[in-house]
């Protein structure tokens, strides 16, 4: 190993003095609301900026662009029949504001087979967060989707963790939905269900605003200029959903980037070509700060995108390589060189900060974390919070970031087959639920 970077990881792993990431994860989750193009957004993208510059990063700026900003308002659920009783709910981001008054459909853990199976039309339907073992997991804009193409006027999303917490997420990327949906707790799902089940009716009203707003990505600049076959593409999003602190989801993705950013910024002698590190707004509310980076950016200048979102949530990291078999070769050398666990994923989905990049052929990987369970875990609820969040995992997974990235950089990493990318996400039955979130390609 050269002696720089050994010498980096070294001083890493005794000590960090400065504490790079848990000092940006909690000033992050100091801030009351970092939900997409919000001043708390805006304030977030202005400390991180602070951190890539401390990590020593050049050329640290702002990039602004344009997208739609939700604003929560109240939303009720009330149950008018067999009984008359309220319900805890928050609405889901771009829901639109107003009010629908339907039968309830137990549509199970929301799979197409499932919706498929029942009758929905002209009713409010009811899906768990989570999905059955023994195949790919289903995203809540699929489920949304979905259940609206079957003739649901209504959404209720269940939580399959307990605890009284509602659950939230985007119905769309950067645009208002089409119908009114919410997120309620286990607890509340239990009843909806048997509610379900004796002819039971509800009313959903939610008041939400949808308005014109800007956001930004934070960018800079580690390693050489040299002749190299390109850049690697180091990037996070920092924004969150406003019912919570966001710590896990993704304050520790964009804490373990500022501390790689520093690890790099130290190997930099020893780096073969030049990285290039973001933060990414809006990520919550439809990838709209990687949509925006992907379509400034000379994709010919990028040799690989690394996108962290869930490292550092948990102990042991995952590599989510989006069918590059060369980048998934890098997580399995520095696994070996490391002794540590790196769990590689092949399979594709399209709802991180890489999308954009794969989409167009640009080999990938995904730092993503896993606590075994099935699911977002706390992720998406107001109990996504600082103190679940272990400072060795944030240590650990900058040091394996920049390993990779260093690795990444040592090596000519072919481009993906846009073809080939399309047919992994048809094999991997993803085509009717994108589609069904207005997602899939109109050139695939």
């Amino acid at each position: 190993m050269d002696d720089h970077i050994a010498a980096a990881l070294g001083r890493a792993w005794l000590a960090d003095p400065d504490d790079v990431a848990w000092n940006l994860l909690s000033d992050l989750t100091a801030i009351e609301n970092r939900m997409g193009g919000s001043d708390g957004e805006r304030r977030a993208a202005e400390r991180v900026a602070t951190a890539f510059r401390d990590a020593g990063a050049d050329d640290v700026h702002r990039q602004s662009f344009e997208t739609e900003r939700w604003t929560r308002g109240s939303a009720t659920l009330d149950l008018l029949e067999p009984d008359e009783r309220s319900f805890e709910t928050i609405a889901l981001p771009y829901c639109p504001p107003g009010e629908v008054e339907a039968p309830l459909v137990d549509v199970g853990y929301g799979t197409p087979a499932e919706v498929d199976d029942c009758d929905v039309d002209g009713k409010i339907a009811v899906a768990s967060t989570t999905t059955p073992d023994g195949g790919r997991f289903v995203h809540r804009m699929e489920k949304f989707g979905h259940a609206l193409e079957a003739g649901a006027v209504g959404f209720v999303f269940v939580n399959h963790i307990p605890g009284q917490l509602p659950p939230t997420g985007a119905l769309r990327f950067d645009e208002e939905a089409d119908a009114i949906a919410v997120g309620v707790s286990k607890e509340t799902g239990a009843w909806l269900t048997e509610y379900a089940d004796r002819g039971g009716r509800i009313r959903l009203s939610v008041d939400a605003r949808t308005d014109p707003a800007e956001s930004q990505n934070v960018l800079g600049r580690v390693g050489s200029d040299g002749d190299t076959v390109g850049d690697v593409l180091l990037l996070a999003h920092y924004d969150a959903h406003d019912v919570g602190e966001g710590a896990l989801d993704n304050g520790c993705g964009v804490a373990v980037v500022a501390a790689a950013t520093r690890l790099l910024a130290a190997m930099e002698p020893a780096l073969d070509c030049g990285v290039r590190v973001a933060a990414v707004g809006c990520e919550e509310t439809g990838l709209v700060g990687s949509d925006h980076l992907a379509g400034v950016v000379d994709h010919d200048e990028v040799s690989a995108v690394v996108n962290v979102d869930g490292a550092g949530r948990f102990r042991d990291l995952v590599a989510m390589t989006h069918t590059s078999e060369a980048t998934g070769d890098v997580a399995r050398a520095v696994a070996d060189d490391t002794g540590q666990p790196i769990r590689v994923v092949s399979e594709p989905h399209p709802f991180s900060d890489q999308w954009p990049f794969v989409r167009e052929g640009v080999p990938a990987l995904q730092l993503h974390s896993d606590s075994g369970e099935r699911g977002r875990g706390w992720g998406h609820t107001s109990a996504d919070t600082r103190d679940k969040v272990d400072r060795r995992n944030l240590r650990e997974h900058a040091m394996l970031t920049a390993l990779l990235v260093q690795e990444l950089a040592t090596r000519e990493i072919p481009r993906l087959d846009r073809s080939h990318v399309a047919e992994a996400f048809r094999e991997a039955d993803f085509e009717r639920g994108m589609r069904a979130a207005g997602l899939w390609p109109t050139d695939w």
